[in-house]
């Protein structure tokens, strides 16, 4: 039986970001995937739909650039040919992580890896032995018990990134971060696109301007938006489907020739350990402590299968170091108290931090400092709408807790934000910053 020092469950971004850094410390590692290397993020998530984003953004700002002085004629799209960029954008990324296994001299095992027992995975029947392992299996879209969604034409975000769907109707249950993309993308289409979301607001973790602001900008362009609904079934009519639910204690409806399951997702832990054998869980998730350690002597787990985790590819990525450095004693590396999330609408959405509310709810005295986009020089170039900077200060020490950002490049601004909060920046110090101008980053400008 082959020996290892450390065997990895899963090359997603956990999974393949622990197996280099336990390459780079010298040790000898093997990585079991059943699918491609790159996991749901490269191949089913996060990759697919910014490839989407991009060409759909570029198609609307063809048909909408009159006000620029710019008038296209006869734009149109293709669903092959964006399909296939995103084709070659996953499989170029694919590539570098391989390239990335062999230069570190790790194995990767083809097929379903499964725990057997302490310090033996098997492959497909095939036993390996590890002094470690990490449990990086990932997660997969959850489908919640409502009648209907087994029919044809009912899908979640892994079909709707692994093959074609071209639809001129599409109903979106679920207002998360997956269904306002996808809303988005459709939307910037000319597709009629609905979004149905059970909670009073979408994007209902994040602080409410930003699910409050960004549905009148979905309404603005198109989109129809229903909070605080619960869909009650989805029924086959007249060539349609039909999704069923109550508004304000009154039914409604809406026709869809595609109907977008977006509920949240579930671990992937079902066949990952051999019967009687397996950590401590909790509804599926594997519990752990501070440093990724399961209660299963040796076994590790990072990612979307960690109970109470953030299910964020770049959370996976730092809890993976953070396990491979404490199993091979080298210490944490990773501060994850501050996880940021990002929304790639347009515009992008960016937050880390808590929020106002969090911090009320937690009696915690906080204040806030706003800027609005339409103040800003470069965000009013680029169009932005009801746009803000909205910076929450702990209101006795005076440091970062809080970054909830909705405008043009967010997503490349909430990272120095994250280091703010996480070395315990002041307003003053932050104050002290000078900004380039003319910068979308000037909206944090708080003096």
């Amino acid at each position: 039986m082959d020996q290892f020092d450390l065997i990895v469950i899963g090359a997603g971004p956990g999974g393949y970001v622990g197996a280099l850094e336990a390459a780079g410390m010298g040790k000898k590692v093997a990585v079991v995937e059943r699918r491609e290397v790159g996991g749901t993020c490269l191949n089913r998530g996060c990759i697919p739909t910014k490839a989407l984003l991009r060409a759909s953004r570029v198609y609307r700002e063809a048909r909408e650039g009159a006000d620029l002085g710019i008038t296209v004629s006869g734009a149109s799209y293709n669903w092959e040919t964006m399909h296939q960029r995103v084709d070659q954008v996953t499989a170029t990324l694919r590539g570098g992580i391989e390239a990335l296994f062999k230069k570190g001299k790790i194995t990767l095992l083809q097929g379903m890896g499964r725990v057997e027992r302490e310090g033996v995975v098997s492959v497909d029947g095939v036993e390996y032995g590890a002094d470690h392992i990490l449990l990086a299996v990932g997660s997969k879209p959850a489908r919640i018990p409502i009648p209907g969604l087994d029919l044809p034409g009912v899908v979640t975000s892994d079909e709707m990134l692994e093959g074609i769907v071209d639809c001129k109707r599409l109903a979106i249950i679920g207002g998360g971060v997956i269904g306002v993309e996808f809303a988005q993308v459709y939307s910037d289409l000319g597709c009629e696109v609905t979004v149905i979301e059970a909670l009073p607001r979408i994007l209902n973790n994040m602080d409410r301007e930003i699910g409050q602001n960004l549905t009148m900008i979905l309404k603005k362009r198109g989109v129809g938006v229903h909070v605080g609904c619960a869909v009650s079934e989805v029924v086959s009519q007249d060539g349609a489907l039909v999704c069923r639910f109550t508004e304000k204690d009154k039914p409604a409806e809406v026709q869809a020739d595609k109907v977008l399951v977006c509920t949240g997702r579930r671990p992937e832990t079902e066949h990952v350990f051999a019967p009687g054998v397996g950590p401590e869980l909790t509804r599926g998730y594997v519990t752990v402590d501070e440093h990724g350690a399961t209660s299963m002597p040796g076994v590790y787990a990072v990612g979307d299968i960690v109970a109470g985790g953030v299910q964020l590819a770049h959370a996976a990525e730092s809890e993976a170091k953070n396990a491979v450095h404490h199993m091979f004693g080298q210490g944490l590396d990773k501060d994850i108290s501050v996880i940021p999330g990002c929304v790639f609408t347009d515009p992008e959405i960016a937050v880390a931090g808590l929020t106002q509310d969090e911090a009320k709810a937690a009696g915690r005295a906080v204040y806030v400092k706003k800027n609005l986009t339409s103040s800003n020089g470069k965000s009013v170039v680029e169009g932005a709408e009801r746009g803000f900077a909205k910076l929450v200060f702990d209101s006795e020490s005076r440091a970062l807790v809080g970054a909830h950002i909705m405008c043009p490049h967010a997503s490349e601004m909430i990272g120095a934000l994250t280091a703010a909060i996480v070395n315990g920046l002041t307003e003053e110090q932050l104050g002290r910053t000078v900004f380039p101008h003319p910068t979308v980053s000037e909206i944090l400008m708080i003096d």
